[in-house]
């Protein structure tokens, strides 16, 4: 019977372990690596990046989708604020407004007169005045004529838009008809409703009116100076409308009528040019307020035309005359 070997057995041995080297031995580099980790530390998952104990990650997914949800309203919020900076910077960035000073505005004030003529005091109140003045011919009949013929002219200005003119009384005198011109060229018939022959006024009523009458703005010429600047309008020689300038050369002055049979008292004394046909017309401030009717002219000579020195009914005057008071 053959004997099995003496290392046979069903036992085994534990595995050698290597001997450790004496001391003061140098060591293999093999024993000095670490050892390889066990199948199962291999099998085991390393550590996922999308967790953490602080739960960082998720709330970065909770925000985006948040941010995903609300994504429009997230742009125009950031457009507003983008805007808002915008304008912020802009206005920051803006010089500030250099303060005015005196000298700024007097240049400026020359540099506009320099530039553009600015009307005169005499063409602004003539052109205040201009819409309620009206031309007066006094029509009648001539033997050997037919027809009625003009005997007089004069000048008239409305002082009530219903057509209420105020003239002189010797410009409408033994009238057989009264023709009214106005401003805008439409002519009417006028009838005589009060005179004031103290003061050389008539007071003419129009038939018809044009649609856009305009009454004259009347001032007490109580308040008038010595050397004020006025204006006189009318139909010099049945010219016109023509304007003259001048100035107040004197108040309370008296009139004696050439024939010697009637004085008028309480005048204004003025130099602005007036001749026949002016007779009834305005005497107008520089705002463009009447302060007197124009009535006559003082000529030492017989020529009858100016020579500097004009006379005017202050306009209070023509309370009486019309009734009611003018201002």
């Amino acid at each position: 019977m053959k004997k099995a070997p003496l290392y046979s057995s069903s036992r085994r041995s534990p595995p050698r372990q290597p001997a450790s080297p004496p001391d003061g031995a140098p060591v293999p580099e093999d024993s000095r690596k670490p050892a390889s980790p066990s199948p199962a530390a291999a099998a085991s998952p390393a550590p996922s990046s999308t967790t953490s104990i602080h739960g960082k990650p998720r709330r970065m997914q909770r925000l985006r989708s948040v941010m995903a949800r609300h994504e429009r309203l997230l742009l125009v919020l950031g457009s507003a604020l983008l805007t808002l900076t915008l304008m912020m910077a802009w206005t920051a960035s803006r010089p500030l407004p250099r303060e005015l000073k005196q000298e700024d505005i007097d240049a400026a004030v020359l540099h506009t007169m320099q530039e553009k003529v600015m009307p005169s005091a005499e063409a602004r109140a003539f052109r205040a005045v201009h819409p309620s003045v009206v031309r007066i011919r006094q029509l009648g009949h001539v033997d050997g004529k037919e027809g009625d013929v003009v005997k007089g002219v004069g000048t008239g200005v409305v002082i009530l838009d219903k057509g209420v003119i105020l003239t002189n009384l010797h410009v409408v005198a033994g009238a057989e008809r009264v023709q009214i011109t106005f401003a805008d060229g439409s002519v009417s018939e006028a009838g005589v409703m009060n005179v004031q022959p103290e003061n050389d006024l008539a007071v003419l009523q129009a038939k018809t009116i044009p649609d856009d009458l305009v009454a004259a703005t009347l001032r007490p010429s109580r308040d008038l100076a010595m050397g004020d600047h006025v204006i006189a309008v009318g139909f010099p020689f049945g010219i016109g409308p023509s304007v003259s300038a001048g100035i107040v050369s004197g108040l309370k002055r008296e009139y004696r009528s050439p024939e010697g049979n009637k004085i008028l008292s309480n005048l204004i004394q003025f130099d602005a040019a007036a001749n026949p046909g002016n007779s009834g017309g305005p005497l107008v401030t520089m705002d463009g307020e009447v302060v007197g009717i124009v009535t006559a002219i003082l000529n030492p000579g017989d020529q009858g035309v100016f020579i500097g020195i004009g006379f005017a009914v202050p306009i209070e005057n023509a309370a009486a005359a019309v009734g009611m008071s003018p201002f």
